[in-house]
């Protein structure tokens, strides 16, 4: 029994001094980090607007007369052509005013000539003929008058373009000015989005006059539209309310797929020059505020505030708190607090960056 009772407490030692040493051997292990420096590059960022995609033209069609709405000759949605008929109101009234007014005019041409023939053989004065003159010409007038209302009866397409929905019926009596459809010309497309004041100062800078910058579309499906657009255009003044200014770019639509009033994002590639890169792996955030590590000729660490100027993909451009050549830690920032002295592998930068999926804590 004593041998027994020996044996145990052997066995028990053993187990616990083998514990031990695994536990200080992955003591050891984890002590040991990666750290690696900000590098310095000239690099580029893509900057993205939510923008309002416009039809170059999208104007209302409006009722000129009153009356009767007598003919529909398109549907909503149907490609137009300038000049193209689209809705007639009820003509009637206006035929008759025309026939009317054009058998007055018939009328004063008759007595204007006898009238003439009379005061060239001095029969009459000529006095008499500048007020049969005046009468002619008054008719001719109406006639004129008379014509364009009744053109006003047709509506037609000011330009080629599609139709939208209809907001009267056929037979619907109209009243003038009353709305009948919208009609938009998309063979190009206005996409208007928002700019801080900041960026556009730095924009306005950086672009020389006349100069053009391409920009890209990003559909609401998540994919990039096929045709790159150009910034052609801001406008005249900035938004107190918010701080921005609009952005116009323009957009071919060949394939016919953009409409008036989608909605999208612009991309916009925005140079930095000499930006100084870190990995975003290398930061921690306390109150909306990013930190980084950075390891002094001691090997200790110490937390330090950072500002970024851009994020990329897993990336941060740093505007202030950081100098090139210093270390920061790379990974393990859970496993460390202040003034803890480590022991770290050092990762050239380029190496860090080009492999950050290999650095996980």
């Amino acid at each position: 029994m004593k041998k027994l009772l020996i044996m145990l407490a052997t066995g028990i030692i053993l187990v616990n001094s083998a514990c031990e040493l695994k536990n200080e051997k992955e003591h050891t292990e984890e002590t040991v980090f990666f750290a690696t420096s900000p590098f310095k590059k000239d690099t580029s960022i893509t900057a993205e607007y939510v923008c309002q995609l416009h039809a170059i033209q999208h104007i209302e069609l409006r009722a000129m007369e009153k009356g009767y709405l007598q003919g529909i000759y398109v549907d909503e949605g149907e490609l137009v052509h300038e000049g193209q008929l689209m809705f007639k109101v009820m003509p009637m009234i206006y035929q008759a005013e025309l026939q009317k007014a054009l058998a007055e005019v018939n009328f004063a041409q008759i007595e204007y000539e006898n009238t003439k023939n009379l005061a060239d053989s001095n029969v009459v004065s000529a006095n008499e003929l500048a007020l049969v003159k005046a009468k002619y010409d008054m008719a001719k007038a109406d006639l004129s008058l008379a014509q364009v209302h009744l053109d006003f009866t047709e509506i037609r397409a000011p330009f080629d373009g599609i139709m939208n929905r209809f907001e009267v019926r056929l037979g619907s009596l109209i009243d003038e000015g009353e709305l009948l459809t919208v009609l938009s010309d998309n063979r190009k497309m206005w996409a208007y989005f928002n700019v801080p004041e900041a960026e556009y100062l730095e924009y306005k800078t950086r672009i020389k006059k006349d100069s053009l910058i391409r920009v890209r579309l990003l559909l609401a499906n998540n994919k990039i539209f096929d045709y790159e657009g150009v910034v052609e255009t801001i406008v005249a003044d900035f938004n107190n309310n918010t701080g921005n200014i609009a952005f116009r770019a323009t957009f071919p639509n060949k394939k016919d797929l953009l409409r008036h009033g989608e909605t999208g994002n612009i991309l916009m590639e925005v140079p930095l020059k000499g930006a100084l890169l870190i990995p975003q792996k290398a930061t921690y955030e306390i109150l909306d505020k990013k930190y980084v590590f950075v390891i002094d000729d001691q090997n200790q660490i110490h937390a330090r505030r950072i500002t970024v100027e851009a994020e990329m993909p897993h990336l941060y451009s740093v505007k202030t708190g950081l100098e090139e050549g210093e270390k920061i830690l790379l990974e393990g920032l859970r496993k460390v607090k202040e003034n803890d002295e480590i022991t770290f592998e050092f990762v050239e930068p380029k190496t860090a960056i080009s492999n950050l999926d290999l650095y996980t804590e």
